[in-house]
């Protein structure tokens, strides 16, 4: 330890416990009269190189060399690959939504439900079409960040906003787990031998996405872009292949009373085939899981290159098609051949509907595992939209005082690593309390973004009717239909599955409404006590004229020396 006072400077080793304590104390003397630095020999050398621990060198060999921000321009992403990182979440929903549609419909109604799945289908468009269009006008008037958590904080204030950031937040999380459950169910489709190691392969896939947007923004992009269009050429191919079959006689329906399949109710006349409306809404909302992920463009238009809003809403648009295209091209094919759900999730709907349009030729067999592969690669590869949106969404949180202010800091590679590494966290427990079932983590899923389209919807209508730019009233006429459908839709969701599971999210949602409530409280009482006031009296008292200064330190080194003579 080194002690600087009026009379000098003292060094005293590990243990110093002040003068007279009975420690061994070394006079440095008077301290000469102040010299320039130049003048003392340590500072004549160049600065030496600080060694590096074990944890940064291990750090460095896993995430690569450490980016500083003036590369974050760097890490900025075309459309492409925004594309694959942004859009991976909703567009591999078109792998399961036909099949969460006909798991509703098919117990109830039977044959029928192949009839009602293709109407089901072209509604749930029709909300996507609403949606995406709210949201290219939610980038347009908040280029830098949108999503329904900064539209509702600036239409409604930070109250109503936490209701958003929470929903989105437990959206974003069980995106990863459905995410990754469907994809490891595609996977085992294909390698039923996999199917005891389902929970233990879901939770590699979590950390391995976890691993690779920990290695920064850019290198995500490059790791997931070609899955992400592997998938979709395949369902281009499944679309081709199916259709030349179809018209030339080669599909046709297949038994539906399949052991271990769900079991087939029978159908009947009326409006809705026999179903009852309670089961067109269920089947309706399960199949709107469909447009979960719109929202994670809107969350990321800073990740985009300049213009950035305008090449956000080009790629909104290009990801609506897109899932569009593929969500009715399934739903077509199944209502064609008929392939029915199981509870265990094994064989999957879009697996069947792959093996029945292909055939049994070594090439259709050939065709069909590409299909598995890029079902399973993009439903694994979905939750990196997760990895993406989560970070973002909670260092705006954080930035407001709502969250620990720790996720606002950039990590090694330039990205939220402490947002990743909770998302992670949350994911994995989630995956294991459910054993990686996907029916289980369904019935919560949803709740979360249709809160945040009702809520981005809500603040549009009111961001509209303030501001009375050209065009406001189509535009406001747009964002209220968005916000009503997407709430009709939460609401029939929170109805129709609460016993199922959605009552977690239901009594969660409030519960972290409050925590981050009073989080904000503790922050506010902090900012208070080290205020203007405090700070405007601290800043006028007395200069002290008499100084002492305490140096701790372990042994008499170059940083030791430099200390005492900075104390000095």
């Amino acid at each position: 330890m080194v002690v600087a006072g009026p009379l000098g400077v003292r060094f005293a080793g590990p243990g110093y416990s002040g003068a007279g304590a009975g420690d061994k104390v070394a006079d440095m003397g008077v301290p000469e009269p102040e010299q320039p630095a130049s003048s003392y020999p340590a500072a004549q050398s160049s600065e030496p190189t600080l060694p590096e621990s074990f944890g940064y060198r291990m750090k460095k060999l896993l995430l690569g060399p450490p980016l500083v921000r003036e590369q974050l321009a760097e890490e900025k992403l075309g459309k492409p690959t925004a594309l694959a990182i942004l859009s991976s979440d909703v567009m591999s929903s078109s792998a399961y939504a036909t099949e969460e549609i006909l798991y509703q419909l098919v117990p109830a109604v039977g044959l029928a439900a192949f009839s009602l799945v293709i109407p089901l289908t072209l509604a749930i468009i029709g909300v996507l079409a609403v949606v995406t269009a709210l949201y290219r006008q939610v980038v347009r008037a908040y280029p830098k960040a949108g999503g329904a958590y900064v539209v509702s904080r600036e239409n409604f204030g930070l109250g109503v906003a936490q209701v958003a950031g929470a929903s989105l937040l437990i959206d974003y999380t069980l995106t990863v787990a459905v995410s990754i459950a469907s994809g490891t169910d595609a996977l085992t489709s294909a390698v039923p031998s996999l199917s005891r190691y389902t929970t233990w392969l879901a939770l590699g896939f979590v950390v391995l996405l976890a691993y690779g947007n920990l290695r920064g923004v850019r290198e995500a992009g490059r790791s997931f872009a070609v899955p992400t269009f592997f998938f979709v050429a395949n369902v281009a191919v499944l679309a081709v292949v199916g259709t030349y079959r179809q018209l030339t006689g080669g599909l046709h329906t297949h038994n539906v009373h399949l052991a271990g399949a769900v079991p087939v109710g029978h159908s009947a006349s009326g409006l809705f085939m026999g179903a009852t409306l309670f089961i067109i809404l269920k089947a309706y909302a399960s199949g709107g899981s469909a447009l979960t992920g719109t929202e994670a463009i809107s969350n990321g238009v800073s990740v985009f290159r300049p213009p950035q809003d305008r090449n956000a809403r080009i790629t909104l648009v290009i990801m609506a098609t897109i899932l569009g295209s593929m969500f009715l091209t399934i739903s077509v094919f199944a209502a064609i051949t008929h392939p029915v759900p199981f509870p265990s999730g094994t064989p999957s709907v879009i697996s069947q509907v792959a093996r029945f349009v292909y055939g049994a030729s070594p090439l259709g067999r050939f065709l069909f595992y590409m299909m598995q592969l890029g079902t399973a690669l993009i439903l694994i590869l979905a939750a990196n939209t997760s990895f993406t949106g989560f970070p973002f969404l909670a260092s705006f949180a954080a930035e407001d005082s709502f969250l620990p202010r720790q996720l606002m800091r950039r990590g090694h590679r330039l990205v939220f690593s402490n947002g990743i590494i909770v998302l992670t966290v949350v994911a994995v427990g989630l995956l294991l309390a459910t054993n990686s079932n996907v029916n289980s983590l369904i019935a919560m899923y949803a709740i979360g973004v249709f809160t945040g389209f009702t809520l981005s919807g809500a603040g549009m209508v009111r961001h509209h009717w303030l501001e009375r730019a050209p065009h406001w009233r189509r535009n406001l006429a747009v964002c209220a239909s968005a916000g009503v459908l997407s709430g009709i839709v939460d609401a029939v969701f929170i109805v129709t599955k609460f016993t199922e599971g959605a009552w977690v999210v239901v009594l969660l949602l409030p519960v972290l409404v409050a925590v981050f409530t009073r989080l904000n409280r503790r922050y506010r009482l902090e900012a208070d006590i080290l205020g203007e006031g405090m700070a405007a009296r601290a800043a006028e008292a007395p200069t002290l004229r008499r100084h002492a200064v305490m140096v701790l330190v372990d042994r008499l080194d170059l940083a030791t020396a430099r200390a005492i003579q900075y104390a000095r």
